[in-house]
């Protein structure tokens, strides 16, 4: 099996994920996954697919990711390292579909508008 290559996205992150046959070390960024993220429910989030397929110790991960916060990169490696699952093993598709990693969250932050605080919100009415 060669490297398989899929990029994942989320909010404003990006990341691609170089997948292939190893013994499940995961590298982000040049980074382990324990140093890279530090809070275990987010390290979960990106673990969650590999769990899902029982393919924790079969592969080696090695993400790039960019932009965006913590939790959006942890939620685009996940659907990243998803789709490269499927590529891999077509079998494992429908338990990854079944649990909506495959599905691009497209939610993105809506923009400030002009005479407002925020996007929604407005300064406190005042009628005299």
């Amino acid at each position: 099996m060669e490297v398989i290559n899929t990029i994942g996205r989320r909010k404003s992150s990006v990341a691609r994920v170089y997948l292939k046959q190893g013994g499940g070390e995961i590298k982000i960024n040049n980074k382990e996954l324990a140093e890279y993220f530090t809070m275990e429910n987010i390290r979960n989030l990106v673990l969650a697919p590999l769990k899902t397929v029982d393919a924790l110790n079969q592969y080696d991960v090695n993400v790039n990711v960019d932009g965006g916060g913590f939790k959006g990169q942890a939620e685009a490696i996940r659907m990243a390292i998803s789709r490269a699952l499927v590529e891999a093993n077509e079998e494992s598709k429908s338990a990854l579909k079944a649990k909506k990693y495959l599905t691009r969250d497209a939610r993105e932050v809506e923009r400030k508008k002009y005479g407002k605080p925020k996007a929604r919100k407005s300064f406190q009415f005042s009628k005299r």
